[in-house]
């Protein structure tokens, strides 16, 4: 018996290694040799293409395209319609199979619906992307990124709310408590 569930209406291609308590729902697609981890959510008509890997707790919401050279590391989070690309001067014409350029989703980081990332653009930890932002560059970890082309507005904090830091370059999480510092254009979070 699998320990995941998935709707009748999914498909799940051989091969592929899916996590206790994860679910699977409507017309999805997993493609063949795909690891998804413990406890996710694949919503519905989600495409999720050949050897991608979802870390656990990853939520994946309805009509997301995750494209093959995507890893998505534990508690991340993909919104609506949002979706990865995978080649860099895509032809329908010229096979560029053999040139997939990798993107790696850190720990925790959220995208929103429609947003869209260009391949090879790493999203670091706890970062968060705005609805409808186009990102053509590395997001540094916990940065708050819109617009399109994105760029960064400001800093987040693991439990998603706006960073303001004082004159010693800390902020605190008003829902948390968690102390941040800002130092070289670099946020860490204080033990």
């Amino acid at each position: 018996m699998d320990s995941y569930f998935a709707h009748e209406t999914a498909v799940i291609d051989k091969g592929c290694i899916i996590g206790k308590g994860t679910k699977i729902w409507h017309f999805s697609h997993i493609m063949p040799e795909c690891t998804i981890g413990n406890n996710c959510n694949i919503g519905q008509n989600v495409v999720v293409s050949p050897k991608v890997v979802l870390g656990s707790n990853v939520k994946v919401q309805n009509n997301v395209s995750i494209y093959t050279g995507v890893v998505c590391e534990d508690d991340v989070f993909l919104g609506p319609s949002m979706v990865f690309t995978n080649v860099i001067n895509p032809r329908s014409a010229i096979n560029r199979k053999n040139e997939y350029v990798a993107t790696r989703v850190k720990k925790g980081a959220s995208i929103g619906a429609n947003a869209t990332i260009v391949c090879g653009h790493d999203i670091g930890e706890y970062a968060f992307i705005g609805a409808g932002a186009v990102v053509v560059k590395e997001v540094l970890p916990y940065a708050l990124v819109v617009g399109n082309p994105s760029k960064q507005i400001g800093w987040i904090s693991e439990y998603g709310h706006r960073l303001v830091f004082d004159e010693q370059n800390l902020a605190a999480c008003p829902e948390s408590g968690d102390k941040y510092l800002l130092k070289n254009n670099q946020v860490t979070k204080i033990k």
